[in-house]
């Protein structure tokens, strides 16, 4: 039992008993059905790979309890198997030892296991603060319509699926209603940000803050993950946001009919929600063409290492284009902010990007073969949107006449895209054995 075997199993577990709580008599409002497994299923998979991908409309389908368990598993999902693990076996007094530290480290994505305990406690801490700054904020929106009980579930229940990017909503139409609504879109979009850039980020940007208030002479110094994470995160923000405004100024069925300073707050929260989080606040299924198109690039970069996000992430991308500028320029390095990365980064994202475009490419032939009937954008669209643990849907998961086959394949590929495409092939193959032998060099016609 390999350490990424024990994290991929670990979360089919999670899906294994969230799917049993889910097919409670008291979790649905529906009496029993062989259906209500197959959506206890794919909600379960799509609450602990933090998605958001329903089937059901989540509001009217679940119960009250149905709701807990749901945000139960998206705040389980979000924080990681291994971490949950770990912070368990702390809070029981076990030692934590050198297989649990690098298990830790392999579920974060962290270069070391120096300070994993403390790492750990700052993770947990970081969530609360941050979610039960998410629910006074939005209390402050849904109270006056929805009164303090029903206000303050709606506020916990949003708060806690916007940070762990799960985009979760108990309103019908999502969060459509709100486009208007200044204090929700910057709430929501900003959890979603935090919860997607990376724990370890945020750590530095707090320590970075406490260095300038206490004006030290010598600050922390900023790591190279910090650097490629934030400015890709604000160059594919504002990016999005100005794509978004000129694919669908001109379109009735989503931003045509607002006003400017709608407009600009709605491609805003679309070009955070493509991000791994899920919510909207337009109806995605009228969006133009291009805008899907942008949505799906968007949806498949994802966030940064370490958060909740989900996609090749930021950093893969940064590598990935690096190398191609390197290749353009004639240099046999690659390097990002005077920093050399070392070849085995390099091979890890072309690994990435490889693996994730397989991924996708099987799974929406799997689909197109059991619903031939579907538009081929629809199809790209969700099996992407469930890849990078989106949860944006173009219509296909709440259509009822999707067979049972595809919404098992679109689970598939939440699982996928929540484990990693590198640590489930590392769970299947096994541990990499190491070799000493080394083969002659030989080229060959590339490109």
């Amino acid at each position: 039992m390999t350490i990424s075997r024990t994290i991929c199993l670990g979360f089919l577990a999670l899906i294994a008993i969230g799917t049993l709580l889910l097919t409670l008599p008291i979790a649905s409002t529906q009496d029993w059905s062989w259906n209500q497994l197959l959506v206890a299923v794919f909600t379960s998979t799509s609450s602990v790979c933090v998605t958001g991908h329903a089937v059901v409309d989540t509001g009217t389908y679940f119960t009250t309890f149905g709701h807990v368990v749901i945000i139960g598993l998206v705040q389980v999902g979000g924080l990681g198997y291994m971490t949950v693990t770990t912070l368990l076996l702390l809070l029981l007094g076990r030692k934590f030892g050198l297989r649990d530290k690098v298990a830790l480290q392999q579920a974060l994505d962290r270069s070391g296991i120096q300070g994993a305990t403390q790492v750990l406690r700052s993770i947990i801490a970081t969530t609360l603060i941050f979610e039960i700054t998410g629910i006074f904020l939005l209390l402050w929106v849904f109270y006056p319509r929805y009164g303090l009980d029903r206000g303050l579930w709606l506020a916990v229940f949003h708060s806690i699926s916007a940070f762990n990017n799960a985009g979760f909503s108990l309103f019908v139409n999502n969060l459509i209603d709100y486009q208007g609504s200044l204090l929700l879109n910057l709430v929501i979009t900003g959890l979603i940000i935090f919860g997607g850039i990376g724990f370890e980020v945020i750590l530095e940007l707090y320590l970075l803050v406490r260095d300038r208030l206490q004006r030290r002479a010598e600050p922390t110094a900023l790591s190279l993950n910090f650097k490629v994470a934030v400015s890709t995160t604000v160059l594919l923000l504002v990016l999005g946001t100005v794509a978004f405004l000129f694919t669908e100024n001109n379109n009735p069925a989503t931003l045509e009919p607002m006003d400017w300073s709608t407009k600009i707050l709605a491609a805003w929260f679309q070009s955070v929600t493509a991000r791994t989080a899920g919510f909207n606040t337009i109806d995605v299924g009228k969006m133009t063409t291009a805008g899907l198109f942008i949505t799906i690039l968007l949806m498949f970069i994802g966030g940064s290492p370490g958060g909740t996000a989900g996609g090749i992430k930021t950093t893969t991308l940064r590598v990935l284009t690096s190398s191609t500028k390197a290749i353009l320029r004639g240099k046999e390095e690659v390097t990002l902010y005077d920093r050399q990365v070392p070849l085995t980064l390099i091979l890890k994202a072309v690994g990435v990007a490889v693996g994730s475009v397989t991924a996708v490419i099987i799974i929406t032939v799997m689909i197109s073969l059991f619903d031939p009937e579907l538009p081929f954008v629809q199809i790209l669209f969700d099996t992407v949107s469930s890849f990078g643990t989106v949860g944006l849907s173009s219509g296909l998961t709440l259509d009822p006449n999707l067979s049972p086959y595809s919404k098992l394949a679109l689970s598939a590929m939440m699982y996928i895209g929540r484990v990693g495409v590198l640590l489930l092939m590392s769970a299947i193959v096994g541990d990499p054995k190491p070799s000493f032998v080394r083969c002659p060099e030989e080229n060959l016609l590339v490109g």
